[in-house]
């Protein structure tokens, strides 16, 4: 039978595959629209399979939060090339998983996919996905996601430029300018606890074990010793803690006194980087934010 260039048009709106693609299922189908859909999806099922062994580790970081900043979430959704993750339906895909996430609050990425799509979208999260790897032609996956409420205070959230880095601060006190400064700092300088208090006592021995090595050699008396190893725990600990670190957007003051000053607690936070662990990188994004912080 003949298929009209109408009925490909309409299955590729559909389908958003390829022209030669939808005809070739239509043909099989004998014009039927709903049967040429099923079989691309069956189609696209096995693309997945062939998909699923390569490595997706660029992507994009998306943040939902709710107007009134009691509600958030961030997922990492990952493809293979940064070409495919700068793509609007790529893009589109993330933002619509994060609301998703946000408003249902799945227990896991499996949960997550089995959610509707929304946005007027039919099917599922899953097949919106097996869509886009079957026209985009990459591997996508929803990689993780984390929630994050707020019964006092406000959330705050950045994202950087190119949207490889991510994070979520939930704050008591202070402002909608402060949540977002204090965002921009943790994806910047990647702190790994908000206090001193919360860094296990193991972490701390072992820093300690090792800083004693090292100056045991220098000759010193045992309490001079002690006090130069004690001095490096404390220049670690301020390191990696939100609290002790020098505010990015001002050096001259630590994050623990601007916080102060505005009267303002950190209660929690989430950081996300694109493809952390993923493998090694060669580019440099913390570096990249904490230059837009300094310049703005």
């Amino acid at each position: 039978m003949t298929i009209s260039a109408q009925q490909v048009k309409e299955l590729r709106e559909r389908t958003g595959l390829g022209m030669m693609e939808c005809k070739a299922a239509l043909t099989e189908a004998g014009g039927d629209m709903d049967a040429a859909a099923d079989l691309l999806r069956k189609r696209a099922g096995a693309k997945i399979e062939k998909k699923s062994g390569r490595i997706a580790a660029e992507g994009t970081i998306n943040i939902f939060v709710s107007p009134d900043h009691k509600t958030a979430a961030m997922v990492e959704v990952n493809c293979e090339t940064d070409f495919v993750a700068k793509g609007e339906e790529f893009l589109a895909f993330a933002a619509s998983t994060a609301a998703r996430v946000a408003n249902k609050q799945p227990a896991d990425v499996d949960a997550l996919y089995a959610l509707p799509g929304g946005n007027g979208t039919p099917g599922t999260l899953a097949q919106m996905r097996e869509g886009l790897v079957m026209k985009l032609g990459e591997k996508i996956n929803v990689r993780r996601f984390e929630n994050m409420s707020a019964d006092k205070g406000l959330i705050g959230s950045y994202v950087h430029h190119g949207s490889k880095i991510g994070a979520l601060v939930l704050l008591e006190g202070g402002d909608e300018t402060l949540a977002r400064d204090i965002a921009m700092h943790i994806a910047a300088s990647r702190p790994e606890y908000i206090s001193k208090e919360q860094v296990p006592v193991a972490a701390i021995a072992k820093e300690k074990e090792i800083f004693s090595e090292q100056a045991k050699d220098s000759g010193k008396s045992p309490e001079i010793i002690e006090k130069m190893v004690m001095g490096r725990v404390n220049k670690h600990l301020n390191e990696i803690t939100l609290l002790g670190q020098p505010f990015v957007k001002d050096p001259d003051t630590t994050v623990d006194k601007l916080l102060k000053s505005k009267g303002a607690i950190v209660k929690d936070f989430i950081r996300f980087e694109v493809g952390e662990g993923l493998e090694k990188r060669s580019n440099n994004f913390a570096a990249e934010v904490m230059a837009t912080a300094k310049g703005a």
